[in-house]
């Protein structure tokens, strides 16, 4: 599986129409769920938690939680899904996810976290993988970070994606977490020379196909997040620099391509508002941008939007002279 880039696991935002969305215009980048909890996945609705269109692929579940046996259950839910990799968030700041045990609170306790990874993949043939941070609150250093990934690559697991931020646990939010700390991309960089036969995925702050390059020349992949969210075409740019691949949609095709899914959602109870707000940043630094976005947010972004509009949409997009064109997104 190609993980050279992927788009982060973000909470309200990588939902299974925002992959089918983003996999439109990306057929190479993997793509990977919210976290979904391992405790959620024991007790609710698998198939409303878990279900994916088999063209969102390649897709890694994403899971939280510090039970190994609640763990091990929702990896093995999740193989039987048909995901083809499943991580455990061990970067996610927030109160409520540190009041429940997982997250980056768990880097405090790497020997859990080991016995987790352990039970997980005693029951899959699928990769496990971690996604944490470089520390937490006043542990920063790289001697640290370093005996933690030691002792999780003794389970076994190959493929390290690191968020080059630290976590502030208690004090700052989520909001706060993602831009405060400072980024040190090299204690990541250090980690790939410190483990060269494992796989280093950096994560945090990067915007563009030439930082991705950078950062390709000195570990194995990168993981974007808040960029692919709001600009999403940024995709077709890695689709072009990162894996040479000139056959990219414009954004009319995409639209295009997305309305059968919607329709098709819609007639299964989905609200019209659940999947066109990830369009909003499609057109993003295009003429006419500001016009998709007021039409989408006054028409199709609402709750009880009208599906009906659905079927003027490219009208609507020609008539304003909306750039759809493939050219470089700002």
């Amino acid at each position: 599986m190609n993980r050279k880039v992927s788009v982060a696991p973000m909470m309200d935002c990588t939902d299974r129409h925002e992959r089918f969305f983003l996999r439109l215009i990306s057929k190479n980048t993997l793509l990977y769920s919210e976290m979904v909890v391992s405790e959620a996945i024991h007790r609710g609705d698998k198939k409303k938690l878990l279900e994916f269109n088999i063209n969102e692929k390649p897709i890694a579940l994403q899971i939280g939680g510090s039970s190994p046996t609640l763990l091990a259950e929702a990896t093995k839910v999740g193989e039987d899904f048909g995901y083809d990799e499943i991580n455990l968030n061990l970067g996610c700041p927030s109160k409520k996810v540190e009041k429940n045990k997982f997250g980056a609170c768990l880097m405090k306790e790497p020997n859990l976290v080991a016995d987790c990874l352990s039970k997980m993949q005693s029951v899959t043939k699928l990769p496990v993988t971690i996604k944490t941070r470089i520390g937490y609150d006043d542990t920063e250093d790289y001697e640290n970070l370093h005996r933690f990934i030691s002792t999780l690559k003794s389970t076994g697991v190959k493929t390290f994606i690191i968020h080059a931020r630290k976590a502030i646990l208690g004090k700052f939010t989520p909001k706060q977490n993602l831009n405060i700390p400072p980024l040190k991309y090299d204690f990541v960089y250090r980690l790939k020379k410190d483990f060269p036969n494992e796989e280093i995925i950096i994560n945090g702050g990067i915007t563009t196909t030439d930082q991705m390059k950078d950062h390709l020349d000195k570990v194995d992949g990168v993981m974007i997040g808040r960029a692919a969210y709001h600009t999403p075409y940024l995709l077709a740019d890695i689709e072009r620099d990162i894996f040479n691949n000139e056959n990219v949609p414009s954004r009319q095709d995409v639209i295009e391509q997305l309305l059968p899914y919607v329709r098709e959602e819609i007639k299964k109870g989905t609200r019209l508002n659940q999947i066109m707000r990830h369009t909003l940043g499609l057109f993003h630094g295009q003429t006419g941008s500001s016009f998709w976005k007021r039409y989408l947010s006054e028409n199709m972004c609402v709750r009880d939007a009208d599906v009906k509009k659905i079927d003027h949409i490219m009208d609507k997009i020609k008539y304003n002279n909306v750039d759809t064109s493939v050219s470089q997104s700002a």
